[in-house]
C-alpha cells in the first residue's frame, strides 16, 4: 500500500470502513505513514493546534475498577483524595490558563458520575467561568444523563469528554463495573445535545493492533470531534503497574492510523507525552492537531503551556485561540 496515495484518496473523499484489511497499517514504513497522516491533517484541520488544560476537580474514591486508574478504590496507590474543589480555586486556574492563551479548560472528576450537591457546585462554577472568561469550557464527569448534559450546555460548556478507552473486544479486560455499551450511549447523548464530543482511549494496556484499529473505527462511526490518545504510564498499585511502556514508534504509528481513520477530527495528545522526545514534536508531524497542556494532568505532568506554544510555533503551527483573534 502506498501511504501517500491512500492519504490523497482520503483527502478526495475516501473513508476507511470496518471489514477492510488494515494489516498494511502495521507493516508499512513508519515515515511514509506519518507523512501521509500529516498531509491529511493539514488538509482537513489546518495548522491550528487546540490547547486544552484540565483541573482535577474531585479526586480519588472512585468505585469503578478500571485497571489503569490511580483513583480507583479497588487499587492501592498514593492518589490524592479530596471532594469537589472550592469554586474560587477552579476559577483562578481557569483565568491563568486563559491569560496564557489556552483554547479550552475542563473540570475532570473521579467517580462513575458527578451528582447531587457536587454537580450543582460544578454548574455554578461553569456559569461563573462562562460569565467572567472567554475560554471555551469542557467537562469530564462520567455517565451523565440527558438533563445533566443539557444543564452543563446551558451553563456554557460546549464540549464533553468521555473516553471509550479501548476496543469493544478488549474492554472487559480493563473494566468490569461498567460496560463499553454504556460508554457509547453516553457519547450518543453528548452528540444529541449538540456538544463537541471528545472521546479516545489508552494504548499500551495489553491490547493488540487490531484493538487499536477497532477503537479508531468506533470513534469514526460515532463521528467524534476530538480524540485524545493516551499512552499508558503504569502506576504502582494498579493491576497494570508492570506493563512495559510503549515505544515512541508505536505511539506515532497509532496517532497516524487514527488520523487516516478520523481525518476531520482533532487528534489530541494526552497522557504519556513523557514517552515522546521533544515533548511530542514528531507527533504533530504525524497527524496530531491538539494536545492537553499545562501541569494539571491527573498523574504525570508534561510540558508547560509556554514550552508547548514555543515548540508548536517553531513547527509553523497556529497556537492563538479564537477568543484572541
Amino acid at each position: 500500500m502506498d501511504m501517500r496515495m491512500l492519504a490523497q484518496q482520503i483527502i478526495e473523499g475516501r473513508r476507511l470502513q470496518r471489514g477492510e484489511d488494515f494489516s498494511f497499517f502495521i507493516n508499512c514504513e513508519l515515515r511514509e505513514l506519518c507523512e501521509g497522516a500529516n498531509q491529511i491533517r493539514k488538509h482537513f484541520v489546518g495548522d491550528k493546534v487546540v490547547l486544552c488544560s484540565i483541573i482535577n476537580g474531585r479526586s480519588g474514591r472512585c468505585p469503578e475498577d478500571c485497571k489503569y486508574c490511580a483513583q480507583s478504590v479497588h487499587h492501592h496507590t498514593d492518589c490524592e483524595i479530596y471532594d469537589f474543589l472550592p469554586e474560587q480555586d477552579i476559577i483562578a486556574l481557569c483565568k491563568v490558563n486563559e491569560s496564557q492563551g489556552v483554547d479550552r479548560f475542563s473540570i475532570v472528576t473521579a467517580g462513575k458520575a458527578l451528582t447531587g450537591e457536587e454537580f450543582e457546585k460544578a454548574i455554578h462554577a461553569y456559569e461563573t467561568m462562562h460569565r467572567e472568561c472567554k475560554i471555551d469550557l469542557c467537562a469530564s464527569m462520567g455517565f451523565l444523563n440527558e438533563e445533566q448534559l443539557h444543564r452543563l450546555h446551558e451553563a456554557g460548556v460546549t464540549s464533553y469528554h468521555h473516553n471509550i478507552e479501548t476496543s469493544k473486544r478488549f474492554f472487559p479486560e480493563i473494566c468490569s463495573t461498567h460496560t463499553y455499551e454504556q460508554k457509547i450511549e453516553t457519547l450518543k447523548k453528548v452528540k444529541a445535545e449538540g456538544m463537541c464530543a471528545c472521546s479516545g482511549g489508552i494504548i499500551g494496556m495489553g491490547e493488540t493492533w487490531d484493538d487499536r484499529i477497532d477503537m479508531a473505527l468506533s470513534l469514526s462511526e460515532l463521528e467524534i470531534d476530538s480524540i485524545p490518545i493516551n499512552a499508558l504510564m503504569p502506576i504502582k498499585g494498579t493491576p497494570l503497574e508492570n506493563m512495559e511502556r510503549l515505544s515512541e514508534e508505536d505511539i506515532l504509528r497509532t496517532i497516524a492510523i487514527f488520523r487516516y481513520m478520523n481525518p476531520e477530527a482533532n487528534i489530541r495528545l494526552a497522557a504519556g507525552r513523557a514517552l515522546l522526545t521533544h515533548d511530542g514534536e514528531y507527533a504533530f508531524l504525524s497527524g496530531a492537531s491538539a494536545t492537553i497542556t499545562g501541569d494539571m494532568l491527573t498523574t504525570v505532568a508534561c510540558a508547560t503551556i509556554q514550552s508547548d506554544k514555543k515548540m508548536l510555533a517553531n513547527l509553523g503551527r497556529d497556537v492563538t485561540p479564537e477568543y484572541l483573534k
